[in-house]
């Protein structure tokens, strides 16, 4: 009873399918964003009020939402940017949620993924925000900038008709922002269906790096975001976990990694894994130590991974090049939360081992995680 334990909290169950759960900042309070029934999107915003949840908050609108993340807001305003199943991108203010602050098309297709920094670092470049979508494009907002994205990496048109151009594009399922220590340089990191990943940098507006995967990416998190990079978690389909190591980037080699290829099997009670690979849909670093991470599975099991870095993180080749070596990863805890999938999660910013979670049996649960502050 030495490791950390994870435990529901609380559980509300909802009438409608749950796809992205964040915390606001600064409080006791998180945000529901999903799909009801007859395809419309709804934001619900609950307050942890003692041993209960309040829904203070609710509002429809008439397409359904798909991502959401306060990367971008200051602490003072606590604007949400929000990414729905018809391609928009909005954002809105937590206090005023039926009229939007910005609102575009973005994609013609649905965003799957999006994420935001800028918000409340110091010193690390513009507040942004950037889109993921079925369209294969990558952009990149300001919103103060107006209604066009300050950068697009879409991928180049194919020859032929309309339907091989459709076809021939990727789907974009996870995007990341890293790299950010200072004002010029920033890093976007996006995940494909087909198990493509590629590292953009902003300040050249080029692919840095790419690799691919055996199996679509799913999830995509760098440890620190306002630091040089250090880690880069990558989930996919059929178990994989993968954490490479950021620092050092061989000419030809790239970036060094470790695998975990049971991350997305269940958990029974006697702590065995078994059965199927599943799905790993998200992972998400604890804000209070980076080298602490949680993983949300296809079988509705979390865990909590442990990095332990090597004893030299960089060598020499036989060319004189300089390479990375990748650290060791442990399971130091797991837990299963639900008999669907955990496929959105997020720490509390301020309140060590706090999380909210959601899956896909219309659930959102709050957790608690013991003994992290023994890490």
């Amino acid at each position: 009873m030495d490791k950390p334990q994870l435990i529901e909290h609380l559980h509300e169950a909802v009438n409608y399918t749950v796809y992205d759960t964040k915390w606001i900042p600064l409080s006791a309070k998180f945000v529901v964003l999903g799909s009801k029934p007859n395809a419309h999107g709804i934001m619900d915003i609950y307050e942890l009020n003692q041993d209960k949840l309040v829904k203070v908050k609710s509002v429809e609108k008439k397409v359904a939402f798909k991502c959401g993340t306060f990367g971008a807001a200051s602490l003072r305003n606590r604007h949400m940017a929000i990414g729905d199943f018809e391609g928009r991108l909005q954002v809105l203010d937590m206090e005023q949620p039926d009229l939007p602050v910005y609102n575009v098309k973005g994609h013609s297709g649905i965003i799957n993924t999006i994420d935001a920094i800028g918000g409340t670092q110091i010193d690390c470049g513009a507040p942004e925000i950037v889109t993921g979508s079925r369209d294969g494009a990558v952009k990149v907002w300001d919103i103060r900038q107006g209604q066009a994205p300050v950068v697009d990496m879409s991928p180049p048109p194919q020859m032929g008709d309309g339907v091989n151009q459709s076809s021939a594009r990727r789907d974009c399922w996870a995007v990341a922002f890293g790299n950010t220590f200072n004002a010029e340089e920033r890093i976007v990191a996006a995940g494909y269906d087909n198990g493509d990943l590629k590292i953009f940098d902003l300040r050249t507006l080029s692919v840095r790096w790419e690799a691919t995967m055996k199996n679509g990416i799913c999830g995509l998190e760098f440890d620190r975001r306002d630091i040089p990079m250090n880690k880069l978690a990558v989930t996919t389909l059929e178990g994989g976990l993968l954490v490479y190591d950021m620092r050092t980037q061989h000419p030809t080699k790239g970036f060094s990694y470790v695998e975990e290829r049971n991350a997305g099997r269940s958990v029974g009670t006697n702590g065995v894994i078994s059965g199927p690979k599943a799905t790993v849909w998200v992972a998400r670093h604890l804000p209070q130590n980076r080298d602490i991470f949680l993983t949300g599975g296809g079988t509705g099991s979390i865990r909590l991974w442990q990095y332990e870095y090597p004893d030299k993180r960089v060598i020499d080749d036989s060319d004189g090049n300089k390479i990375g070596v990748a650290g060791s990863l442990n399971m130091i805890s797991a837990a299963t939360m639900s008999s669907q999938p955990v496929h959105c999660f997020d720490w509390h910013p301020d309140k060590l081992g706090l999380a909210v979670c959601g899956s896909f049996d219309q659930s959102v649960r709050v957790l608690i995680t013991t003994k992290l502050n023994t890490y």
